[in-house]
């Protein structure tokens, strides 16, 4: 997939449209966790480097009302920004009008600007997450050309992304898009091998083109986290009061069949009777769960045996933790996963954003792991095979 990035572009005194993911949690007007910023940095600074304008868009959260934009303003999201950059970052509370247009146009060289929540056009007929065209028209009349560096919204076609973008002559990837497409599109088309993806999280439904599309480019695909429990079921066993999606015993069965081996569950867990960091737990095969307990995360023999399974690994692919990481008695097969993965040497490892981002993160692997994707949806889309909006949008070289 060879498409056009800001390398490619010559953008000295020109109006940059930038597209930025900084979609970050915000508690009480503080940025909790500014990962996203971060990662886009390195795009930034380039077009600074090249002497461009930059206009920056990016979304925070869900607006529906009024009400909802209490406290999801992308104003100390500039802030952050700025401190990071270490020069200042105009803020624009609005998203149109005047006061926009008066700051874009009065932007010098290697200055940055931010616009306020693209998605505070959504309270009026949702104009940005339904690519509104006349709003993405009006966007990309501010600016010369366009950069997408947002991959988590990828699978989206908004007016902030898609919009602009179709009333561009110059579309590009910034260097963090251009990452992603990388790592997980190669990852996923041009492996090297032994291929092997990790497969987490609560619900098999969540997953099922990712699993079905991975069942066929792995080498083996392991399964851990809640979803274990709906495969384990498809075959007749006990799963106590573990998270159980009844109505995809049928499909569980049908993965098992197409999986031809290649698919591995668990061997055992590491069990409890009340869904707390407190409780009583235990350790238990995978056919003896009690039918009062629950399966809160991987046990020692698996994490032994999948760690085994990883060592001849040349690309891991892993999306979804393997246990209820947020609680440290439960996070031990997320750690102990995390901790085989820093370990590999000569491995191609990828983490598909998400919880299992979270939680390298959290736990301090986020520098031992080869890449961490930014995107959660988009990055399971990506990995189901799908062509995503957000990257169709860009040049082809």
């Amino acid at each position: 997939m060879e498409k056009k990035t800001i390398r490619d572009l010559d953008v000295k005194g020109k109006t940059v449209l930038v597209r930025v993911d900084f979609n970050v949690p915000i508690e009480d007007g503080e940025i909790t966790d500014d990962n996203r910023i971060r990662q886009a940095l390195p795009t930034i600074e380039q077009l600074i480097d090249k002497q461009g304008k930059l206009v920056l868009f990016s979304h925070l959260g869900r607006i529906k009302s009024e009400e909802d934009k209490e406290g999801k303003s992308l104003r100390p999201v500039s802030e952050k920004l700025a401190e990071h950059l270490g020069r200042p970052v105009k803020f624009v509370p609005v998203t149109r009008g005047d006061e926009l247009e008066s700051a874009v146009g009065s932007l010098q060289v290697g200055e940055v600007l931010m616009v306020e929540n693209t998605r505070f056009e959504d309270i009026d007929g949702k104009k940005e997450s339904k690519n509104d065209p006349d709003l993405g028209r009006y966007w990309a009349s501010l600016g010369d050309v366009f950069v997408n560096d947002a991959f988590g919204t990828a699978h989206r076609s908004h007016a902030s992304n898609v919009g602009i973008a179709n009333n561009m002559d110059e579309v590009a990837a910034g260097l963090l898009l251009e990452k992603e497409i990388k790592y997980l599109g190669d990852a996923v088309e041009n492996p090297e091998r032994p291929f092997i993806a990790l497969m987490g999280g609560v619900k098999v439904s969540d997953k099922i083109g990712v699993l079905e599309n991975l069942l066929q480019k792995a080498d083996m695909v392991l399964i851990g986290g809640g979803m274990s429990y709906t495969f384990m079921r498809a075959q007749g066993l006990s799963t106590g009061n573990s998270v159980v999606e009844e109505d995809k015993l049928d499909l569980a069965k049908s993965l098992l069949e197409k999986a031809e081996g290649k698919l591995h569950l668990p061997l055992d867990f590491r069990a409890a009777k009340e869904f707390s960091n407190d409780a009583e737990t235990r350790v238990t095969d995978y056919d003896d769960l009690r039918d009062d307990e629950e399966g809160l995360d991987i046990g020692p023999k698996t994490i032994e045996k999948y760690a085994e399974l990883l060592q001849n690994a040349k690309t891991v692919v892993w999306n979804g933790p393997v246990g209820v990481f947020e609680f440290e008695n439960f996070a031990k097969g997320t750690k102990g996963i995390l901790s085989t993965l820093a370990e590999l040497k000569d491995t191609n490892t990828i983490l598909g954003g998400g919880d299992s981002a979270a939680a390298a993160i959290k736990f301090g692997y986020e520098d031992a792991i080869d890449h961490i994707s930014t995107g959660g949806g988009a990055s399971l889309e990506f990995l189901e095979g799908k062509t995503l909006p957000g990257i169709q949008c860009v040049d082809d070289l």
